[in-house]
């Protein structure tokens, strides 16, 4: 099923409310499950899996594209979707570098960008017009 963003005013319907908050718990499990005790430095599951050479950044991989779809889904537009393979691309280039990558994971976050990307956008389209 494909969505537009609901304009403001407008009901959220329940599958799309639904839809985001499951593309945000993956996110934030795949970047920011974990915390370094006695630090602020949070981790997910991408730097740990990317640990297995190729199968664990196929993993990643295509987890980073499902968030991509499911912003499509939710009426996402190609410019948006186009920033965020833009960071997906760049997070699995670097993620093949061993050792790099997965530090670069931790810091860089690309799954949660994405989210807080299709979040502000969402807004952005939700917030009532101005009066000019």
């Amino acid at each position: 099923m494909q969505f537009k963003i609901p304009r403001a005013g407008e009901p959220v319907p329940q599958d799309y409310a639904r839809l985001l908050h499951d593309v945000d718990k993956l996110a934030d499990s795949l970047d920011r499950r974990f915390r370094v005790p006695l630090t602020n430095i949070r981790f997910g599951w991408d730097p740990v899996v990317g640990f297995v050479p190729v199968a664990g950044d196929l993993v990643t991989a295509a987890l980073a594209v499902r968030i991509i779809m499911t912003a499509r889904r939710l009426g996402a537009d190609r410019v948006l979707l186009r920033r965020m393979a833009g960071n997906a691309a760049l997070d699995i280039g670097i993620g093949l570098v061993p050792v790099v990558g997965a530090v670069f994971d931790v810091f860089y976050r690309s799954n949660v960008r994405n989210v807080e990307l299709l979040i502000a956008e969402i807004s952005r389209q939700r917030a009532p017009p101005t009066a000019d």
